[in-house]
């Protein structure tokens, strides 16, 4: 059972690799795509934001609406469809047809992606949840290292068909072996819709999307613009500028088992370190951006950091959503995706008005702001407890 188990949480882990290669791998391919359909590179940057703008709009409500569901049927589903719009992708000639075929995966997006944690942690006995969880997780940081760089190749090299293909293929092994191992799951005590929907009445629950929607913008109000960093200010060329998105993204994979680890010994202190961390690690890029070596090495640090604000924020974030955990995984999904809007519109923001060298700054500004609402929660969590102790005396 344990060996089953263990396939399982790999099995998920692919499934979100599947997910997140559909998601981000469009982005390696939209010359090609541009090209396919006779359209400009804004009309097919629509296949990239619309995608995020569903998955932002959805997670909760679809979250809820399913929330009575076998959640096997769920997974099933939900991989089954990324599959199914991956061969959409491949043999459509219309570009309507594709971006219509964008949105219906976007918005079971956050569903799979809330099931799989759960299910990755009722696999294990709970206090190995967490490890289970970070193993799942895996799946996006590989996704990052190996899934978007692979689409880009295979597209290059082979066909727009072939990359496309590649990620159906991933979908339909993972649809595959949930079919097979993965037991019936079905909801023997459904949660009410009102009970799901008041933990947001938990202001400290607020804190913590507040957090979470810092710690994204700070990834990626510089990391959606990696590449234009690295050539203009470190002044790599394009083989490089290849060799670093790839190293990045190996090295996520390592930074994301080094944070689920700190997190296992100690979430309050880990939560606490990780956006210090990340505005050292920028401030880094900032003084040594212009220097080839050293942002080589940078490159290396900055990846492994930067995998931690997937987990650190998804434990954040669910440790006041333990009524409904579902729901607090798709407002993790949400939330997070409007921090990386937020995050990628105020680092454009910075180049356009201050230049590019002066990116690095709009992160450091909002990892400073995830780390002061990370000590307001904890402060107001310990004075909450202190009135609740106080409250407890008198009634003795």
């Amino acid at each position: 059972m344990k060996k089953v188990n263990s396939l399982l949480i790999l099995i998920l882990a692919l499934g979100v690799f599947g997910i997140i290669t559909t998601e981000m791998g469009i982005i390696g391919v939209l010359p090609q795509v541009t090209q396919k359909f006779n359209i400009s590179a804004s009309q097919a940057g629509w296949l990239v934001s619309i995608f995020a703008l569903v998955v932002a709009i959805s997670g909760p409500f679809l979250t809820l609406l399913t929330s009575g569901i076998n959640r096997k049927v769920i997974l099933l589903t939900a991989v089954l469809l990324f599959a199914i719009s991956n061969i959409v992708y491949a043999y459509t000639t219309t570009f309507e047809v594709m971006l219509a075929f964008r949105i219906i995966p976007a918005i079971f997006h956050p569903v799979f992606f809330s099931v799989a944690l759960v299910t990755a942690a009722k696999l294990v006995p709970s206090e190995k949840s967490g490890k289970a969880v970070t193993k799942v997780f895996a799946g996006i940081t590989v996704g990052f290292a190996f899934g978007v760089p692979l689409t880009s190749y295979l597209a290059e090299k082979l066909s727009l068909e072939a990359a496309f293909l590649f990620g159906a293929l991933v979908s339909l092994i993972a649809f595959v072996g949930i079919l097979m191992w993965l037991p019936s799951m079905p909801v023997k005590e459904k949660m009410s819709y009102g009970k799901q929907v008041g933990i947001l009445r938990k202001p400290q629950l607020w804190l913590n999307i507040v957090t979470v929607i810092f710690i994204f913008a700070a990834m990626f109000s510089v990391y959606s613009y990696f590449a234009e960093y690295l050539g203009q200010v470190t002044q790599m060329n394009g083989s490089w500028i290849s060799m670093m998105l790839m190293a990045f993204g190996v090295i996520m994979i390592v930074g994301n088992f080094i944070f689920g680890e700190l997190l296992h010994k100690s979430m309050t202190k880990t939560v606490i370190l990780f956006p210090l961390l990340y505005a050292a690690v920028y401030l880094l890029a900032y003084y040594g951006g212009t220097y080839f070596i050293p942002m080589v090495v940078i490159v290396f640090v900055w990846g492994a950091v930067h995998s931690g604000g997937l987990v650190v924020s998804q434990a954040w974030l669910t440790t006041e959503t333990k009524e409904a955990p579902e729901f607090g995984n798709s407002l993790f999904v949400s939330f997070s995706n409007l921090g990386i809007t937020i995050g990628t519109s105020i680092g454009g923001w910075f180049i356009s008005h201050l230049g590019m060298h002066q990116l690095i700054w709009s992160g450091i500004m909002f990892a400073l702001l995830a780390f002061l609402f990370i000590l307001l929660k904890i402060k107001t969590s310990k004075s909450s407890a202190r009135q609740g102790s106080s409250r407890s005396v008198n009634v003795q």
